[in-house]
C-alpha cells in the first residue's frame, strides 16, 4: 500500500481541481475529481487506468465493473463506455493515473519475448487485483513530471516496462490479439481507428470494412461483439461527444456544435443528443457548468 499513498500524492501534486489534466508524456494522463459525478458517456482510449484514490463505475451495454486502488482497469481496444466517479470528497478526492496502450510496442515486446498467443476468451474491458510492479513502475513515470528534464530518457522504459508486466498478466492472451494483425480484435482495433479519424463525414461500412481487411458482414459482427454497437452507432456517439466539447468548452451554440460534427439536421441532432446524454444540448450544458467534475470522462 505504500505505493498507492506514494502514486496519490504524485498525483494530487501534478492536478489541479477537477477534471483530466494531460502531462508533458503523450501517453499519460492524471485525473482528478473532488465529489461523485454523473454518469457520462464517453470512448475510452485503449489504456491502463490505476486508481490511487476513490473508485469509479465504467459500464459497457448491460455490463458495469467497479474500480478502485485496490483494482485496477484495462480497456484492451478504443471503447464507448458510460463511467461515473462513485468516491470522491474534498478530503480523500478521487485520483487516478491513465496510461494509454501503444500496441507497436506491445507487438515488439511479443516478438522480444517470443510467446504464442494462447487461447482464452477474455473481456476487452476487465478489472484485475492490484499488482504491486504495476503500481511500482507507474511511481516511477509519474514522478518523472517532477523533474522533466528526464522524462524524454526514462519515460519510454518504464512505459515499456509496464506493457510488458500487462502483456505478462493474466490478460497477456488478449493483449496478444489486439496487436496481432489479422486477429479480429486487431481488425476491429483498426476500425475503431478508422472511424475516430472521420467521425464528422459520411462513412460507408464497405471503406471501414477494407480498411479494417474485414467484409462488411464480418466487421459488423465482430464490432458489434466487441463494441456492443454498430459501426454507425460508434460514429454517433463520436459525433455528439465532439458536439458537447465544442458547447461545453468553445462556448458552441448548439446549432453550431451540430453542423461542425456533421448533422444537416438541428432536429435530429437535439433528439439524438437527448436520448444519449439524458437533456437536451443547452440543458445538458447548463448542468455540466454548474457542477463541472460532471462532465469527467475519464
Amino acid at each position: 500500500m505504500d505505493n498507492v499513498v506514494e502514486l496519490a500524492r504524485i498525483i494530487d501534486r501534478h492536478v489541479s481541481g477537477s477534471g483530466i489534466c494531460t502531462t508533458i508524456m503523450p501517453h499519460v494522463s492524471l485525473i482528478g475529481a473532488d465529489q461523485p459525478s454523473m454518469p457520462t458517456p464517453a470512448v475510452y482510449e485503449a489504456s491502463l487506468c490505476l486508481i490511487a484514490q476513490g473508485s469509479k463505475r465504467v459500464s459497457i451495454g448491460e455490463h458495469s465493473v467497479v474500480y478502485d486502488a485496490a483494482h485496477y482497469l484495462l480497456v484492451s481496444v478504443d471503447l464507448p463506455l458510460v463511467g461515473h466517479v462513485i468516491d470522491a470528497s474534498p478530503d480523500a478526492p478521487y485520483l487516478c493515473c491513465k496510461i494509454d496502450l501503444d500496441t507497436a510496442i506491445l507487438a515488439d515486446l511479443m516478438v522480444a519475448e517470443g510467446g504464442r498467443i494462447a487461447d482464452a476468451d477474455l473481456p476487452v474491458l476487465g478489472v484485475y487485483p492490484s499488482d504491486p510492479d504495476l503500481i511500482d513502475a507507474a511511481c516511477r513515470l509519474v514522478r518523472l513530471l517532477d523533474r522533466p528534464d528526464t522524462i524524454h530518457a526514462l519515460a519510454p522504459l518504464i512505459e515499456r516496462e509496464i506493457l510488458y508486466r500487462l502483456l505478462i498478466g493474466p490478460h497477456g492472451s488478449m493483449l496478444r490479439r489486439v496487436a496481432t494483425a489479422g486477429s479480429h480484435l486487431n481488425q476491429v482495433s483498426r476500425a475503431i481507428a478508422a472511424i475516430r479519424r472521420r467521425f464528422d463525414d459520411q462513412i460507408r461500412i464497405e471503406d471501414v470494412a477494407a480498411e479494417a481487411g474485414m467484409s462488411p458482414s464480418s466487421l459488423y459482427a465482430h464490432f458489434k461483439a466487441i463494441t456492443r454497437m454498430t459501426p454507425l452507432e460508434f460514429q454517433k456517439q463520436l459525433r455528439l461527444q465532439e458536439a458537447r466539447r465544442l458547447m461545453l468548452a468553445d462556448g458552441a451554440t448548439a446549432g453550431t456544435a451540430s453542423y461542425a460534427v456533421g448533422y444537416e439536421s438541428p432536429s435530429q441532432f437535439s433528439r439524438e443528443y437527448r436520448r444519449l446524454f439524458g437533456a437536451p444540448p443547452r440543458q445538458d450544458v447548463a448542468r455540466l457548468q454548474s457542477a463541472p467534475a460532471a462532465g469527467m470522462a475519464l
